[in-house]
């Protein structure tokens, strides 16, 4: 997301668009603009066509006004892609889960993969510095309170939080990655192996790379490819709550 970070957002302009501290009152004849809606349309944009897409001209188009009309409610493309981000935030489910920690966890990894999985542009649209809006803060709340009564200080709570989103975000992006692949170049994974498959029939032999040669086979029969996105993602999220639940034993175990 190198054009987006170039144009970063403007901290009080940003948080007054993601607080909804004012906002201008539409004085066309047509259909009430509003901050929601530009959003909403934004969003549409992005996940049909990618973020590259996206321009304020784009979402102008899109709602049937002008350009300018657009920038009278959001300064910018940063600022809006800021709060397309929490607006996608907001749609994620908050249900009581019931369980232990490690399930409540688990739920909570699946949620935030079924959103990038709707919304794939926000795995390039995210950064480190996180967009202060309320559905971000509801989210972090409601996902804090699902572990804190795990036994770990709340520093340790923020970095478990962290260690299972960062796998998450991983995941998505290797599994969109694959999906892009596939529309640029017309060809699965699967197809694109059976493509190569002659010349690693010729170079990559069993007496010449032996581990290789098994190991690949192996995964290849199971995937389907050399790739499995879906076995990637479950596999890796048992390994970090394994890791998780060796903490916990620990601190439990010290008290």
């Amino acid at each position: 997301m190198a054009s987006e970070r170039k144009a970063t957002a403007d901290p009080a302009r940003s948080l007054a668009l993601l607080w909804r501290t004012r906002e201008p009152t539409s004085r066309s004849a047509g259909p009430a603009l509003s901050v929601d809606r530009i959003v909403r349309a934004a969003i549409d944009i992005a996940d049909a066509e990618g973020l590259d897409a996206l321009t304020m001209r784009r979402v102008g188009e899109a709602l049937g006004v002008g350009t300018m009309s657009v920038y009278t409610y959001v300064p910018g493309k940063a600022e809006l892609v800021a709060v397309m981000i929490d607006t996608a935030y907001g749609e994620m489910p908050r249900p009581t889960v019931e369980g232990d920690w490690r399930t409540r966890l688990e739920r909570i990894a699946r949620d935030n993969l079924a959103l990038y999985q709707r919304h794939p542009w926000m795995l390039r649209a995210e950064t480190t510095r996180p967009v202060l809006g309320p559905h971000l803060m509801a989210k972090y709340d409601y996902e804090l309170r699902a572990i804190v009564d795990i036994g770990l200080t709340d520093v340790e709570v923020d970095a478990v939080l962290t260690l299972v989103l960062g796998h998450v975000k991983s995941a998505a992006r290797a599994a969109s990655e694959v999906v892009d692949l596939e529309r640029e170049t017309g060809m699965t994974d699967g197809q694109w192996w059976q493509s190569h498959a002659p010349w690693l029939e010729t170079f990559m032999t069993a007496d010449a790379y032996p581990t290789a040669s098994r190991v690949g086979t192996a995964a290849g029969q199971q995937h389907g490819a050399a790739y499995g996105p879906e076995y990637a993602f479950e596999f890796g999220l048992q390994r970090v709550l394994d890791g998780i639940a060796v903490v916990v034993a620990e601190r439990a175990a010290s008290r």
